[in-house]
């Protein structure tokens, strides 16, 4: 029996994939479910037609065997694999937009879900760029870019191999280290985040590694009322994040 063919760059679901086309990211083949040809999937073969990438159709069967996500809705786009920035160039992001910094850094979120939904809740608010460690840490996939609503397309991601070092660079750089934990002495509301900031996210389970949380310039908690003391870290991040927007604003 032959091995199915598995495409780990790819991009699942209607949304996404127009997100990405509208990118003018590079894009291998498009794989459409067939007899689908009505609402986005029109917009879809329009847009793919327009920038003379192939188009296969296929059956069901087939387009499951592919699907890396539970509900790709009839689409499934082949990309190269995903092309991760340089920590420079999300200052320099920053810079070109005439903003002061506004950065996140994933102190190892490993959930590709929670990932997908942090860069879309950062590409909303105006964040400059996202920094993740190489190891412990989920990277951009299928699903990443799923659950993102292809707000992966638009965000400036970098892979580095040492959190630490990034943050004595960014320091460096007069950029601001917010951590946040549950230990913290201040809430999140109270602390000040108009000027260049990198607020750092920690992991699912463990919250901020320890040398982390000691590089970081301040920290800041959420208030807990119930019985449950942690929120999922893309809720989390969201609430921080539009802290900051509104201070930014």
């Amino acid at each position: 029996m032959m091995k199915e063919e598995k495409y780990e760059d790819q991009v699942e679901g209607r949304n996404a994939v127009i997100e990405l086309l509208e990118s003018g990211r590079d894009i291998n083949k498009i794989f459409i479910l067939e007899g689908e040809h009505h609402g986005s999937i029109n917009k879809i073969i329009a847009m793919a037609k327009e920038r003379k990438i192939v188009l296969t159709m296929v059956n069901k069967t087939k387009l499951s065997q592919m699907a890396q996500t539970e509900n790709n809705q009839g689409v499934i786009a082949i990309v190269p694999p995903f092309d991760y920035c340089e920590v420079e160039d999300i200052l320099e992001n920053a810079k070109q937009r005439e903003e002061k910094p506004f950065i996140l850094i994933l102190d190892g979120i490993e959930d590709p879900h929670n990932l997908g939904s942090i860069i879309r809740t950062a590409e909303t608010a105006g964040v400059h760029g996202i920094i993740i460690p190489k190891r412990r840490s989920a990277s951009v996939n299928s699903t990443v870019s799923k659950v993102s609503a292809g707000a992966v397309e638009h965000m400036k991601i970098a892979r580095v191999n040492n959190i630490n070092e990034t943050i004595r660079y960014l320091k460096e750089n007069d950029v601001w280290i917010c951590g946040t934990d549950m230990d913290a002495k201040k809430y999140y509301y109270q602390e000040d985040y108009k000027g260049p900031i990198a607020i750092v996210i920690g992991s699912e389970g463990f919250g901020m590694s320890r040398l982390v949380k000691e590089n970081c310039d301040f920290l800041v908690k959420i208030p807990m009322k119930g019985k449950i003391t942690s929120l999922n870290a893309s809720v989390s991040a969201g609430i921080v994040i539009y802290e900051a927007v509104k201070q930014r604003i």
